[in-house]
């Protein structure tokens, strides 16, 4: 859920804000962060300080020593330490496929879970602690193989002193080595030995054409704890002694309290305190802790607040004004992105005009935000699902007043997120900090954990913003485009953040282009315009992709429909021989699909689109209709072109539900909306997401490759809502310019 750009000068740029802004450091693994991994009744590699010494005394970086990813018990069990969030995407599953592959692990004993803000676990090309931008797997494929060939050559040197052989002779199998003469010595038995040994710098990686696990479609492992409901997640922390705490938010963005009523909340049973809390952006808000949510919930409705709303500071946002004035701001001269000549555009021989909008989304994940911290003296662990443990633990330490070192972040399983669990302000987990040292100061010492409600998320957390699209297009009647005039229009996600140094350039956030124009031929003049709202922004799966592929690809359909040419050739056509991943994903779903061949049942319509992001081209052919005058999507094939495919059963999971949340932003009702700067959607019944009964048939199919693996967590969703639009536009003959779609 981070920008889908050239990062090449991003880890030094991040390093230096980091430091800068962020103060507290992240450091390498210390004796303490070590000993932590150990397992009962088994051996952990890195376990013991001795061992840790020892792999600490090569020329390896943390992040490439098996001692903090790799534990092995005595039985031969193997867990696997993942460098990311697991909060749906099934990270916690191909990361240890790629270890155990060339681990040469049995799979049947391999387990997995997170690691924390160690530097060991950071991304090894950013350089600090992420998870997002569809990168856990691109990043760290290379990293994972050479970890788990390290730890294997070690088992190998183990077993060729224990037996005086030479290593050659040896070979490894599903969690055994075995000698020449047949000996056999499992993993269990050698992993003591084995990680006593030096870490070989350099280690020989297996041919892809050996590959056992890699490529095999597999079944999750936390698929079993999760299909029945005994997974926790963060929002289930249940410490000794735990408080709950819960926070009334402003009605206006940034709004800060006059008077404070709390002696009604105070009489509710189980409440333990209620004090006044500073919250992001400058605004204010107060907290109810209690013996339990439904206490402090209680509380929380009875407390009688009256808020300071008409301060000059504090902008009330209304949708239906925002989208006059960002049509205003549409003719106004702005910075260029793309500033092709123009000169062609008015003696074209055919033309187009459109404008498109999209509204505010919400992330709404299944699991709202939650944090609990536990304080002790000089310290504080804190239990939360983040996607990013070293920048929070860095705003830990700030707001505590406590030194990083002595912040333990345990990373929980998150039930989603979609970039809602990354905010350079860190501002759940500041905010979880700021009740528990008050908590604290008020003489109450127990851990306190903060939940969110759904309707705290929804109107008052971050949400992917608003645009404006505005194109004219002259082209001819082949449909070769002579001249594109574009202009955007929607807030920054990137301004003020750790990201904006290196991602605004010329004025203009890299996150709001990223998929206009391209690959397409076309000469576009790009104009950019980002107002400044007192509306809170952040990433959203998919980023900029989630607007630009439909604009880039229903106006392409539209001038395929001009021109009278099928949708598929034309796009195969200005694709040439310059874009093979795409033509490779665009026939793959023609291919299985049928499009083309098979003859729809009356009432249907064929819906192309084509989009790449995060370094992945999907494809879309779907079948839509329009029943009762809504419309329908009946059935969805993918074509995916990821390279190499680690976990064939993941990327088809994650491209289905890449493809209900593509599907959710196409319905009514899937939009937030502001009237006098409040939200007016509080959750599921007024903010719209799929249902069981909107789901189409999905069939999901691979391209072959054996290139190293590229992103998959979002691409999968920023072509699935032009092509149901393109087909809708078949059917009725009109354009569909709105996003959630308005036929009216």
């Amino acid at each position: 859920m981070l920008p889908n750009i050239d990062y090449s000068e991003m880890p030094r740029a991040l390093q230096h804000m980091l430091e800068r802004d962020q103060p507290a450091k992240v450091l390498p693994l210390s004796r303490r962060s070590f000993l932590k991994f150990a397992g009962i009744g088994g051996l952990a590699l890195g376990a013991f300080p001795h061992l840790a010494l020892a792999q600490a005394s090569t020329a390896l970086k943390p992040a490439q020593q098996p001692s903090a990813f790799v534990q092995i018990a005595t039985n031969g069990e193997v867990t696997v330490i993942i460098n990311r969030l697991e909060f749906g995407q099934g990270v916690q599953t191909a990361l240890p496929m790629i270890l155990a592959e060339e681990l040469d692990a049995d799979w049947k004993l391999v387990r997995s879970h997170h690691g924390n803000s160690d530097a060991a676990y950071h991304d090894p090309f950013f350089g600090i602690h992420i998870t997002g931008g569809s990168n856990s797997i691109k990043n760290s494929f290379m990293q994972y193989r050479e970890l788990g060939a390290r730890a294997r050559a070690m088992l190998l040197a183990a077993a060729a002193t224990r037996w005086n052989v030479d290593v050659s002779t040896l070979r490894t199998e599903a969690g055994i080595v075995i000698a020449a003469d047949g000996r056999k010595l499992g993993y269990g038995e050698l992993a003591e030995a084995a990680m006593a040994l030096p870490v070989p710098e350099k280690v020989e990686l297996k041919n892809p054409k050996d590959f056992r696990l890699i490529g095999q479609p597999t079944s999750r492992l936390d698929a079993r704890a999760k299909s029945s409901g005994k997974q926790d997640y963060g929002i289930d922390m249940h410490l000794p002694g735990q408080l709950t705490a819960v926070v009334a938010r402003p009605p206006v963005f940034g709004a800060k309290l006059n008077t404070v009523d709390d002696s009604a909340a105070r009489a509710i049973k189980g409440v333990k305190a209620v004090f006044r809390l500073p919250l992001d952006r400058g605004a204010e808000g107060v907290a109810v802790v209690a013996d339990g949510y439904w206490a402090a919930k209680q509380g929380r409705d009875a407390l009688k607040l009256e808020w300071d709303t008409a301060s000059a500071s504090v902008e009330k946002v209304d949708s239906t004004k925002q989208l006059a004035d960002y049509r205003k701001l549409a003719n106004e001269p702005g910075a260029r992105r793309f500033d092709a000549d123009m000169a062609a555009l008015d003696t074209a021989p055919r033309h187009l005009e459109a404008e498109i909008i999209f509204p505010y989304l919400a992330h709404a994940a299944m699991e709202p935000l939650n944090c609990t911290v536990a304080l002790k003296d000089g310290a504080a662990d804190i239990y939360t699902g983040s996607q990013s443990p070293g920048l929070d633990a860095a705003a830990v330490a700030r707001t505590l007043g406590i030194k990083p070192e002595q912040v333990a972040m345990h990373v929980q399983m998150a039930g989603g997120g979609f970039g809602r669990r990354f905010a350079s302000s860190s501002d759940f987990v500041v905010e979880a900090c700021e009740i528990a040292k008050a908590t604290r100061a008020a003489g109450l010492n127990a851990p306190v954990r903060t939940v969110w409600s759904r309707e705290d998320d929804m109107r008052g957390g971050y949400y992917r913003p608003m645009h404006l699209h505005r194109a004219r297009i002259g082209f001819d009647d082949k449909g070769k485009v002579l001249a594109w005039d574009h202009v955007i229009v929607g807030q920054s996600i990137t301004a003020g953040t750790v990201f904006e140094q290196f991602q605004v350039k010329n004025g203009i956030d890299g996150t709001a282009t990223e998929g206009m124009r391209d690959p397409y031929p076309f000469p576009m003049r790009l104009t950019v315009h980002h107002p400044k709202l007192n509306v809170p922004v952040l990433w959203w799966r998919s980023v900029g992709s989630t607007h630009t592929a439909f604009v880039m690809e229903t106006l392409l359909d539209d001038i395929a429909r001009a021109t009278k040419q099928d949708p598929v050739a034309y796009r195969m056509s200005l694709f040439g021989d310059k874009h093979p991943r795409h033509r490779a994903a665009l026939q793959l779903a023609v291919d299985k699909s049928g499009y083309g061949k098979k003859r729809l049942p009356a009432g249907r319509a064929w819906g192309v689109a084509v989009h790449e992001s995060f370094s992945t081209v999907v494809a879309y052919v779907v079948e839509a209709a329009m029943q009762q005058g809504r419309p329908v999507l009946k059935k969805v094939t993918a074509g995916v072109h990821c390279n190499l495919a680690v976990n064939p059963r993941t990327i088809e999971a994650q491209v289905q539900g890449a493809a209900v949340m593509g599907l959710s932003m196409c319905l009514p009702g899937a939009a937030i909306t502001l009237k006098d700067g409040v939200v007016e959607q509080s959750n599921f019944g007024d903010y719209t997401v799929a249902r069981i009964t909107d789901m189409p048939a999905i069939e999901v199919h691979v391209v072959p490759s054996a290139e190293p693996p590229t992103g998959m967590g979002e691409p999968g969703l920023p072509p699935l809502a032009p092509a149901f639009a393109n087909a809708i536009a078949k059917l009725t003959g009109k354009p569909v310019r709105q996003l959630p779609f308005n036929l009216a």
